[in-house]
């Protein structure tokens, strides 16, 4: 199962986020954002307005299928947890 987390170091519910996905052992791959420079950055934040058609974080992408936000629900059934 492929999960990527687009995130912000200062953000709280990024953090929630990566914690819950830490605490039930999933592996995933994180994209600090705001800690890109240059065209890095302007490439992640194309790809997080992309898949959520904004700019809210987290952006936590499960096997294709995206979550916005900490949404405990929606993580746990995609998750399978």
């Amino acid at each position: 199962m492929a999960t990527k987390v687009y995130a912000l170091s200062t953000c709280p519910y990024c953090k929630m986020a990566r914690k819950y996905l830490e605490e039930n052992s999933v592996s995933f791959d994180v994209v600090e954002v705001d800690m890109l420079t240059g065209s890095e950055r302007e490439e992640a934040v194309s790809e997080v307005k992309r898949l959520s058609g904004g700019t809210s974080f987290p952006v936590i992408e499960v096997d294709g299928e995206v979550i916005v936000g900490f949404n405990k629900p929606k993580m746990q059934k995609l998750l399978h947890l």
